[in-house]
């Protein structure tokens, strides 16, 4: 394998010498990658959708790349990041709501039944996230994320959640970006959830994050100050087929590149495949359980099953993380 990515990395560069494709250097653009399949052909695509007279080539303005973000770019076991969030709040506003003993999904958090609310998949959170945070302003919700993502600690690796974000693709979307792409997060997890902070851990802007949401309504406070109030409704749920619906909803163009890790991005995938040109769809599979986690088909968080069949059928990229990544986390290189 080693032998046959030098070669393919020679022919690489020797093209990019007699063609004008862009070349990566001397300095590998993805070191924290092993040399391997996954990461080959990550490269053999951004040259070839970026080489000058290539016929794969794709103007800038549609070098769109899309990512999920729970369990593609950072840890999502035990649960979701944002369920972890969800619980909390709920816990904590529980006095003020003795009818929650009784309705789901907030007995079963109140009953830390964490096997229940995995069930619940992106639907029972967004119902606790409407419920947990209706009547406060956009602006108001936003500060209560930040100030609870700066201190919220996972519970096997004792590290802030931001810091348990993956090397490896952090590394991938500046190679994207350096090459003309406009990354995007296509997430499953709600979107205001994720832009207080996907600039600063990412490098991806507020506006370049696709998420499910809830209703707001615009109101004037007695001062005559105009807020966004979030309203207690589900809006739009982006997962599964409204990845695609999100995609084309929100940012206007199909990707020519996306990555995901669960059957939650299938559609995303394919989405992205049925379009016409060079195209590359990725897959996260977690198969590491000593410096992360290993689960796929079984696995009620972040269940790669469906998706993975399909990847190997149409022959879609699968990094493996014990495989193809040397590190995981950045602190790793500390």
């Amino acid at each position: 394998m080693r032998r046959r990515a030098l070669i393919t990395g020679l022919a690489v560069m020797a093209a990019a010498q007699s063609v004008g494709m862009p070349s990566f250097g001397q300095t590998d653009p993805l070191p924290s990658w092993n040399e391997g399949q996954a990461k080959q052909s990550i490269l053999e695509f951004v040259a070839r959708v970026t080489m000058t007279g290539s016929r794969d080539f794709v103007p800038v303005a549609e070098r769109i790349a899309t990512f999920d973000n729970d369990g593609t770019l950072w840890v999502e076991q035990p649960m979701y990041v944002q369920v972890v969030f969800a619980m909390e709040r709920v816990k904590a506003m529980a006095p003020q709501h003795p009818e929650w003993t009784t309705r789901e999904p907030f007995k079963s958090i109140l009953a830390d039944d964490r096997a229940a609310l995995a069930a619940m998949g992106e639907n029972g959170l967004l119902e606790i996230i409407a419920a947990t945070h209706a009547d406060l302003t956009t602006a108001e919700f936003a500060k209560t994320v930040s100030e609870w993502i700066a201190t919220a600690r996972h519970p096997r690796f004792n590290r802030l959640y931001t810091d348990l974000v993956y090397q490896p693709m952090l590394e991938l979307m500046a190679l994207l970006r350096a090459h003309g792409f406009k990354t995007f997060i296509v997430s499953g997890g709600g979107v205001e959830f994720m832009r207080p902070w996907t600039e600063r851990v990412y490098g991806i802007p507020p506006e370049q994050v696709v998420g499910s949401s809830g209703v707001t309504k615009f109101v004037k406070r007695p001062t005559g100050e105009p807020v966004l109030l979030k309203e207690p409704k589900v809006e739009f749920v982006d997962d599964g087929p409204g990845k695609a619906v999100g995609i084309n909803r929100f940012i206007g163009r199909r990707p020519i590149l996306a990555f995901g890790n669960s059957d939650g991005d299938q559609q995303m995938l394919e989405w992205t495949a049925a379009g016409a040109g060079a195209r590359f769809m990725g897959l996260v599979h977690h198969t590491d359980a000593v410096r992360e986690y290993a689960y796929d088909r079984s696995s009620p968080v972040g269940r790669l099953d469906k998706a993975w069949d399909e990847a190997v059928q149409r022959k879609w990229a699968v990094a493996s993380m014990k495989a193809d990544w040397k590190v995981i986390f950045p602190f790793e290189l500390q």
